[in-house]
């Protein structure tokens, strides 16, 4: 059984538990569904975009304890200083330390750019949550689903107002998406089921999206340099948070970081 396995037997779980406790009424009926959401296409594919999506990551499966210490409270500010594209939450509490109150926490923040709710969805129900804690954007990782869950979540958050984020680290995850055009197609470079990180494997699958699409490359990325590269194969957007999260201030660090694009 693989990490990934393991992470969405637990969702599973969890999500059921929370379905029987929390109706979707009260979901609907929370302040922040009725807030339009910020596009995070638009805002990486505006003039002058930075590009970054800048994440909030307390610990993970394969690194343990990042950033114990940094509240999303100043990671926000920090980020928003430094410019970033968008903000992504880490949601998931057993395996990466988060909550759904840092991203509603982070929102009361930011309220200028997108948000990504960045979970492992497995039920319909997660992205009408997702909406009701202020999220502009979910994630669908191709690998957890299948290709009906992924065209039907896809249109589920369509109608909330809500923007995808398609993550993808194989062919057999991208043939899965039902017609690539206009989409948020992200790279995993770090394989979810030994963790590895492959900068080339990404940029070899992004040979096969059309320029249609928007090209996210996450995880691994550690050096600006890395961006230059990177944007010569058509990605527009990427999604860093470790290498912002492990130091003392990842505000600071993003925006030295964004300082060095070329």
């Amino acid at each position: 059984m693989t990490i990934l396995d393991k992470i969405i037997a637990f969702k599973k779980t969890e999500v059921a538990k929370i379905k029987a406790e929390v109706p979707v009424k009260k979901l609907v009926e929370s302040p922040n569904f009725k807030n339009s959401s910020f596009s995070l296409k638009k805002s990486l594919l505006q003039v002058g975009s930075t590009g970054i999506i800048a994440e909030f990551k307390r610990q993970s499966p394969s690194k343990g304890i990042i950033n114990d210490k940094a509240t999303v409270v100043e990671v926000t500010e920090g980020y928003l200083d430094a410019n970033v594209a968008a903000q992504s939450i880490l949601t998931d509490t057993s395996f990466f330390g988060g909550s759904m109150a840092d991203l509603l926490e982070a929102r009361t923040v930011n309220q200028v750019k997108p948000i990504l709710r960045k979970d492992f969805i497995v039920d319909g129900f997660q992205i009408v949550e997702a909406k009701a804690i202020g999220a502009d954007v979910v994630l669908l990782i191709a690998a957890c689903l299948t290709k009906q869950e992924l065209k039907n979540y896809g249109q589920l958050a369509s109608d909330l107002g809500l923007e995808v984020l398609y993550e993808v680290h194989t062919q057999e995850d991208l043939d899965k998406i039902n017609d690539l055009d206009n989409k948020i197609i992200g790279i995993n470079n770090r394989n979810l089921k030994t963790f590895e990180v492959d900068l080339e494997h990404s940029i070899k699958l992004a040979g096969q999206i059309p320029d249609t699409a928007l090209k996210v490359s996450e995880s691994g990325i550690s050096d600006p340099r890395i961006i230059t590269g990177l944007k010569e194969h058509g990605f527009q957007g990427f999604l860093i948070g470790e290498n912002f999260m492990k130091t003392e201030n990842p505000g600071e660090a993003c925006k030295e970081f964004i300082s060095q694009i070329r």
